[in-house]
């Protein structure tokens, strides 16, 4: 679906704003207009009332006079003699004057009637000895004064839809501009891009947005680092045992390989195949780790009984290894809820990451420790432990493998990765750091 610009929308917007606050003030201005002009005329036609009905006392006018006078501008007299009769030169203003009572008032009178569909203004004073008048005069409601003001509105009207329609072009565009070049980043981002970035200006709205967008490209650009650096260690790593697998292959194809030599071989090629299903097996765990439907089966786990396991097995390892081996366990039970073949694995991973970089005669510690509300294993060696800053990515993938391949043994580069995402897989933490044994400590937290 094709969407309008946002400089459309917002001239659109500016437009509308605009026609309705010209509407409204009109229609209010109107209003305001047609009371004003009405008081106005009343207060005047007060004022005539009071000098007229004052001049015909004192100086004993003819009235005759007078009414040429108002009719020139626009006010019917009335005229009550003292024996009663109501005289006019207008029917209807001496039927308005009836009904606003000429007849029969005591006070000066001021008030409007209605005839038809004539609004009419009446001032009725008394005159002594001469009986009573009255002023009449329409309201000053006629068609020349409302199409003027109908053509002053819609002057207002005109005008300021072309103000709005300006202002809007110009904040549209001053509000698109960066939008713009943002979404251009953003598209040579979707391409393949990473080394541009958009501007951080205009508004704070738009310049968070161009922000964001810089956060996402730098994100991206060390997202595919790590994964261009990943998948060299794991070629390197899958190159490795392939090789010897072919090589010793093709030696007992060729005849190469003979006699007593080829149990040997058999055993090197079992070994490298061995490998390669570890590399393969901690791969998939790894990619099955961000799916929704990774299954853990938790249950009540004794730890305790865990540990003791695991030692069985580490035990003959170091022994074979000259590695002096050995365990803390907590006295009596330490029970969680996890899963316990992948809490294995956990352990195992660990030990055995331990165990490849610990010299001859050195330590390596399996420990288990209860208390705060969690459970506490770790797995200490003495090893040439690491650098201070490489313990906050010890568990990034290949980041390790990266660094030391060629000066230590190393493993796949996803052991610790795959190990991080279990634990946190099972509601528990996992961070290193140094160990008092002079190597790398890895302590990992479930709660009780």
């Amino acid at each position: 679906m094709r969407r309008g610009s946002i400089a459309v929308r917002i001239t659109a917007l500016c437009l509308l704003v605009a026609g309705v606050v010209a509407v409204v003030g009109g229609v209010i201005s109107a209003r305001l207009v047609g009371s004003t002009a009405r008081e106005v005329t009343r207060q005047t036609l007060s004022d005539q009332a009071d000098v007229v009905a004052g001049q015909l006392a004192d100086s004993r006018l003819g009235l005759r006079k007078v009414v040429d006078v108002l009719s020139g501008q626009g006010v019917a007299v009335v005229q009550v003699r003292p024996n009663g009769n109501v005289v006019g030169n207008d029917a209807t203003a001496e039927r308005a004057a009836r009904q606003a009572g000429i007849t029969s008032f005591t006070a000066p009178v001021h008030t409007t009637v209605e005839i038809g569909d004539r609004t009419l203004l009446v001032e009725l004073r008394q005159v002594e000895d001469r009986g009573a008048i009255g002023l009449v005069r329409e309201t000053e409601t006629a068609k020349n004064t409302g199409r003027k003001l109908v053509g002053n509105i819609a002057l207002a009207l005109g005008i300021g839809l072309v103000v709005a329609a300006v202002a809007g072009l110009i904040l549209a565009r001053l509000l698109s501009r960066p939008l713009r070049r943002t979404a251009g980043v953003a598209a040579s981002m979707s391409h393949g891009r990473r080394d541009l970035r958009a501007p951080v200006d205009g508004p704070r709205e738009v310049a968070d947005v161009a922000s964001s967008v810089n956060e996402l490209a730098d994100a991206l650009q060390r997202s595919e680092a790590r994964q261009r650096d990943f998948l060299l260690s794991v070629s390197h790593e899958l190159r490795t045992p392939l090789t010897a697998v072919k090589g010793f292959a093709e030696s007992l194809a060729d005849g190469v390989v003979t006699g007593d030599a080829v149990p040997a071989a058999g055993r090197t090629i079992g070994a490298e195949a061995d490998r390669l299903d570890r590399l393969v097996s901690d791969l998939l765990d790894l990619a099955r780790l961000g799916a929704d439907d990774f299954q853990l089966d938790v249950v009540p786990v004794d730890l305790t009984a865990l540990i003791a396991d695991t030692a069985t097995v580490w035990e003959t390892r170091c022994a074979a290894a000259g590695v002096r081996f050995s365990v803390e366990s907590a006295p009596g039970q330490v029970w969680v809820r996890a899963d316990p073949r992948r809490l294995r694995q956990v352990i195992d991973g660990l030990a055995e990451n331990a165990l490849r970089v610990t010299p001859a005669g050195r330590p390596m510690v399996l420990s288990l420790s209860a208390g705060q509300g969690a459970a506490v294993i770790q797995v200490r060696d003495g090893g040439p432990g690491l650098a201070p800053e490489e313990y906050p990515v010890a568990f990034e993938r290949g980041v390790l493998n990266a660094r030391y391949s060629g000066r230590r043994p190393v493993g796949t580069g996803i052991g610790l990765a795959l190990v991080h995402g279990l634990v946190v897989r099972m509601g528990g933490g996992i961070d290193a750091g140094p160990a008092p044994e002079g190597g790398a400590a890895f302590t990992v937290r479930l709660p009780l």
